[in-house]
């Protein structure tokens, strides 16, 4: 009898998941902010300067006072200066008075409202007459309208898009505090396994997975290091993950994790580590294993299966929400879809059904369930761009039926 956890439900695997990652929350650091992209927050960014800093002008035009424009009808106005963005000198505007302005420069002493350039025209050198009258406070961004100082602009756990970065900017900020992001070792195993490129010789395949890997890793901001295919060697094994679990945070392996008389990693980290689960009730992926790396070295072992789409279905449903939690980042939202044709399930375990999204004009987002469903089928999972969550149990879902998306 096992003393840990196997055959589990997915839902089971991913709170252990979630568990374990925050346990090892990785430390914080400040980087530039040029280098932030893609990072993870470790505290809240809070507001210390107005956003904008200072009433501006939203539009190239002429800044005025709205109160002489009482009558309502066409205005005749003196042009008392100018007002371009950045440094200038004071300029204030008086009765009856304008003055050019451009886009974001600040707006001049009594002035409220600017008038689009379009609408005016030049009469008399320094008279300007509006062709149409624009409402109060027209084409003004007010000081501390975006933000204010205090307020707060992002949360520990958000991810650094470049709209974040770039409102960071804007509080003049050069660093950021962020997660650490782990460190990967990728490892493929099989003696059937050649490089792209060399002769294949009877019973042998091409190396598949570690560009899959890879790819995968790096999509979630990670910068992996692939090390060479491993042999069916229980002794080669065990060296090459010592030497990975001492120098990386994570190592992940594909390959090897079943049950086969050559599936040697469950029973080395069950003597040498701590096997955090074992089996999930998941198709493709069920040999899936999580394990702490003991006289291994410190890192997290996570050990997917062999099978293309496997590996796949693993990393998304599982690997990428370790790496997500072991930097901290807040849950992913969830995002559904509606079934574009019918799908009969035959067995009893969670899927990751292969499909294609789809938005239609109606706003409903669709999603095209691939017939080539198994695990092998790495095809299938390339003409598609999205898993379909299907639950425990078999059963009919109709078409228009509402499933769960992970979109790759």
């Amino acid at each position: 009898m096992s003393d840990y956890p196997t055959r589990i439900a997915w839902a089971e695997a991913c709170a252990l998941v979630d568990a374990v990652a925050a346990a090892r929350l990785l430390p914080a650091e400040c980087i530039a902010l040029q280098r932030a992209h893609g990072r993870v927050l470790a505290e809240p960014v809070l507001a210390t300067l107005a956003q904008p800093p200072f009433d501006n002008a939203a539009m190239d035009g002429f800044a005025l006072r709205h109160a002489d424009l009482a009558g309502g009808g066409a205005a005749l106005l003196r042009l008392a200066g100018e007002r371009f963005a950045g440094a200038g000198t004071e300029l204030r505007i008086g009765p009856g008075e304008c003055a050019r302005i451009t886009t974001g420069a600040p707006l001049p002493g009594g002035a409220d409202t600017v008038a689009m350039k379009e609408h005016t025209g030049i009469e008399e050198g320094d008279r300007i007459r509006l062709l149409e009258v624009p409402a109060r406070g027209r084409h003004v961004r007010r000081a501390g309208e975006d933000a204010r100082p205090g307020d707060l602009l992002a949360r520990a756990g958000d991810v650094l898009t470049p709209s974040r970065i770039a409102l960071c900017a804007a509080q003049g900020l050069a660093e950021l505090p962020v997660r650490r992001a782990p460190t990967v070792a990728v490892f493929t195993t099989g003696d059937e396994l050649v490089e792209p490129g060399l002769p294949l010789r009877p019973g042998q395949i091409y190396n598949s997975n570690r560009e899959q890997l890879i790819g995968l890793m790096r999509g979630a901001g990670l910068d992996p290091v692939a090390w060479p295919t491993l042999p069916d060697t229980p002794q080669q094994v065990e060296s090459a993950l010592r030497h990975a679990g001492h120098a990386f945070d994570l190592v992940v392996t594909c390959g090897g994790v079943s049950a086969g008389e050559k599936d040697h990693l469950p029973a080395l980290l069950g003597e040498q580590g701590r096997i955090v689960f074992w089996k999930v009730r998941m198709k493709p992926g069920m040999p899936v294993l999580l394990a702490e790396g003991g006289r291994l070295g410190d890192a997290l072992f996570l050990c997917l299966p062999g099978n293309p789409v496997s590996v796949l279905a693993t990393w998304l449903a599982l690997g990428r929400r370790l790496v997500e939690g072991l930097q901290g980042r807040g849950p992913r939202p969830r995002l559904h879809a509606r079934l574009a044709a019918p799908w009969h399930k035959r067995h009893e375990r969670l899927e990751f059904l292969r499909g294609r999204l789809q938005g239609g004009e109606d706003g409903v987002l669709r999603v095209l369930p691939n017939p080539a469903d198994g695990s092998h089928r790495m095809r299938a999972a390339a003409d598609s761009d999205a898993l379909i969550v299907l639950g425990e149990g078999a059963r009919d879902y109709p078409a228009e039926s509402v499933v769960e998306v992970f979109p790759y």
